[in-house]
This record gives C-alpha cells, sequence and structure tokens, in this order.
C-alpha cells in the first residue's frame, strides 16, 4: 500500500511511502512522518530506521495478532515470577538511538535491571541515556520475512540480548541469541534463563481451543514441575 504523507514545514515535498518496504530516507524525514503520522491519531503506526533506510507497518487491529501477543507477554511474565528474576515488560515501545537507528517492537523487556536504571516517560527510549532491552519481540504476519531478515540485523545492531520472532500463520516462535554484532538462533533463551522456547509454540497452538485462563494454568503448570 502506498501513502502520499505530507510533513506540516519539515518536508518541502510530499514523501509517497509504501508500507511494509524499506525505502531510502533521511533521519530528517523519517521523524517527520513518524511525528505527523502520531499528531494524525496513527497510533498504530510502527517505524524502523537504520542507516538511511526506513519503514513503515501499521500495526494489524484484528483479533489474530492481539492473541497471539498475548502468549510471548504471558510466558515471559510467568517465568520471571517462577524464577524471582527482576522484569519490565514495555508494548509497543520506540527505541531511539538519534540519526542512526530506530525500531518499535510488539514487546521489549529488561530482565534482571535495576528499576531505578530503566526509562519512564513517554518518549521514545533513548538508546545514547539506556541500555537496550534484554529482550524483544516481533510478532509477524505480513511482515514475518523482514523481521527474521532486515530488522533482526536492527536489533543486532541496536544489541538486545535476544530476540523472538512469532510466525502468526505457523502458531510458532524462533529465537536468537544476540552477541558481538551477529545473532545465532537458539532453542531455550539465554536472557530467561532455561526456558524453552518449544513451551511458546505449544502455548501459541492452543490459541483455538483454549481461553486465557486454561493456557495460563499450562504455563503454571510447566513452570511448577522445574
Amino acid at each position: 500500500m502506498t501513502q502520499s504523507l505530507v510533513s506540516t514545514g519539515q518536508i518541502d515535498q510530499p514523501l509517497e511511502i509504501t508500507f511494509d518496504r524499506w525505502q531510502p530516507g533521511t533521519w530528517e524525514d523519517f521523524t517527520a512522518i513518524a511525528e505527523e503520522a502520531e499528531n494524525d491519531g496513527r497510533n498504530n503506526l510502527h517505524a524502523y530506521y537504520q542507516d538511511g533506510w526506513m519503514r513503515f507497518e501499521m500495526t494489524p487491529l484484528g483479533p489474530e495478532h492481539a492473541r497471539q501477543n498475548f502468549v510471548p507477554l504471558n510466558t515471559a511474565n510467568l517465568y520471571a515470577s517462577f524464577r524471582n528474576l527482576s522484569l519490565r515488560c514495555y508494548i509497543n515501545p520506540s527505541m531511539r538511538k538519534r540519526g542512526e537507528k530506530e525500531s518499535q517492537p510488539d514487546l521489549a523487556f529488561y530482565i534482571g535491571r535495576d528499576l531505578k536504571d530503566l526509562p519512564t516517560g513517554n518518549a521514545p527510549i533513548d538508546l545514547d541515556a539506556f541500555d537496550p532491552p534484554s529482550l524483544v519481540v516481533e510478532v509477524g504476519a505480513s511482515s514475518f520475512a523482514d523481521d527474521i531478515g532486515m530488522k533482526r540485523l536492527l536489533y543486532e545492531r541496536i544489541g538486545v540480548g535476544e530476540y523472538w520472532v512469532v510466525n502468526v500463520e505457523a502458531r510458532s516462535v524462533i529465537g536468537f541469541a544476540i552477541a558481538d554484532g551477529g545473532s545465532r538462533a537458539i532453542q531455550t533463551s539465554q536472557v530467561l534463563p532455561g526456558l524453552e522456547l518449544s513451551i511458546i509454540t505449544e502455548a501459541l497452538q492452543r490459541l483455538d481451543r483454549e481461553d486465557d485462563g486454561q493456557i495460563t494454568r499450562w504455563l503454571i503448570h510447566q513452570f511448577q514441575g522445574n
């Protein structure tokens, strides 16, 4: 889908923005478009930028994306509770290294951090002032190929500790551990030590036949036994 977005004074000419595609643009173009969308009330716009390339996505508003978002959030919270790990979750946060990079994952977690060292307020998380999150999660429908491709490279460069991608159609999760500017596929979380990612896939596959309470009780049973 292509749309002309005209900034209020920051962009001289309208930019043709094609959603769900990386396209060249300056940092000034990117921030002007993102701010215009926010001013217009388009709060479901996800914005990404790295090294002269920008991408905009409209977050799906249907129940499928929303339901599958629930599973990694619930799993991480429950597992951290049983393991007595400090955890703070941010839903749809913007993370910004000014002039260079920005991302807006579905979920971001800081794990094992002192609360006083974590970002607050409504501005994008300033990656020049705060460490990147321990874990970020993208729930990919039409964006799945990009989630495991270009976005994975972006999170490698941002320096998050771990990256999960939920494949909405397959009802499964792929995990990557990130270190030294690169990533590798994992079956067991490193930032939530001992958490088998197959548990998340199983929980996702229960969505059609169980309600949230049943899935939560099943997760609790998995974690109580370990």
